[in-house]
């Protein structure tokens, strides 16, 4: 099944941001420019949510329009969604160090 995509604004994102609903086992046309790659989609992502294009590691900044949008509270697979279920916000925590480190 094809899909109409899902849209990435800058190389250095890992994520890129659905542009329909994509149905789990879909191969999705991910956008940069006139860059085109595909990834299959591990479960359903709903219109607008993030899919992982590369694999992200626990503790990995998660970058969205090639900025730092939070880091992976588990490894993330390429493919899966990313939200708030395996994506802790950093902004604001003097917990955490700048690059992700704990």
């Amino acid at each position: 099944m094809a899909s109409r995509g899902a849209l990435m604004l800058s190389d250095k994102d890992n994520v890129a941001t659905g542009l329909e609903d994509i149905e789990a086992g879909t191969e999705v046309s991910v956008r940069l420019g006139k860059e085109v790659r595909e990834v299959r989609a591990l479960e359903k992502i709903p219109f607008g949510f993030k899919i992982a294009v590369v694999s992200i590691a626990k503790g990995a900044e998660v970058t969205k329009y090639g900025e730092p949008i939070g880091i992976a509270s588990r490894d993330i697979k390429q493919g899966e969604m990313v939200h708030i279920h395996n994506l802790e916000g950093a902004r604001g925590r003097g917990d955490i160090a700048r690059g992700g480190s704990r």
